[in-house]
């Protein structure tokens, strides 16, 4: 295993302050990214989407509960699986009540949907330990239409706002080559009875909702995965997430 060079103290301090330097301009640009993404249109959702909850049948505004905002964890679990997917199970189990707490405190809800049934969603969530809200789409079109069910039988191919001429050219044809589920996030905004779709996320774009990986981004080795620079910092490399670097 490649480590990183033992210097001096006064040497590792000079390099620590040249770091900073860009760490700051990098904080910054995240302010500006998230102003642009605060300034983007909305769009009225006119579909009449129905969930199956553990309550019974709801529809989309009944997920906001009391709250003025909806984020919503597309969670990958395909109606044949027994069990939900292993990169969303991860950060599923970052979603703390405490996180929650915090996010209703700023009238926001937070929920999870998947395609599989209800019945598997519960005995899943029932085996994790998990108390967030959790909804099944299963006989809807929501998931095709928030892209994180691919199947062209369905619905034109659409990823991460790319259509299939575009993943091509990025080497993710391969989305094109039957029915699979994507992971994302989605928000909305409600006005009155009115609700607006204002953000979906998909990809690496996700990423920074799963707390662990940035908590590793400030160590030595990382997170740990193969596409990291430099090479060989880690003998034990996990290979769990999707090479989504595009």
């Amino acid at each position: 295993m490649t480590l990183p060079k033992v210097v001096s103290r006064d040497e590792w301090l000079e390099a620590r302050k040249a770091l900073l330097v860009d760490e700051k301009a990098m904080t910054r640009a995240r302010d500006a990214l998230n102003t642009r993404r605060r300034e983007l249109p909305m769009v009225l959702v006119t579909e009449d989407y129905k969930f199956e909850g553990p309550d019974g049948e709801v529809g989309l505004l009944d997920l906001f509960g009391d709250y003025r905002q909806l984020i919503i964890q597309h969670f990958m679990f395909d109606p044949e699986w027994d069990d939900g997917c292993p990169s969303c199970t991860a950060a599923a189990d970052e979603m703390s009540e405490g996180l929650q707490a915090h996010l209703h405190a700023r009238d926001t809800n937070f929920a999870v949907v998947s395609r599989a049934p209800l019945a598997k969603l519960e005995r899943y969530k029932a085996k994790r330990g998990w108390t967030f809200p959790w909804y099944s789409s299963f006989g809807s079109s929501f998931n095709y239409d928030y892209n994180v069910t691919i199947d062209p039988a369905v619905a034109p191919v659409m990823f991460n706002f790319r259509d299939l001429p575009e993943l091509e050219r990025h080497d993710m044809g391969w989305l094109g080559d039957g029915s699979s589920e994507q992971p994302g996030y989605s928000c909305f905004l409600r006005d009155g009875d009115r609700i607006f779709h204002t953000y979906s996320v998909y990809a690496r774009g996700a990423e920074s909702l799963g707390g662990s990986y940035y908590f590793l981004d400030m160590t030595a080795l990382g997170r740990q995965e193969e596409w990291e620079e430099p090479k060989g910092r880690s003998d034990n490399v996990r290979a769990n997430i999707p090479n989504f670097e595009n």
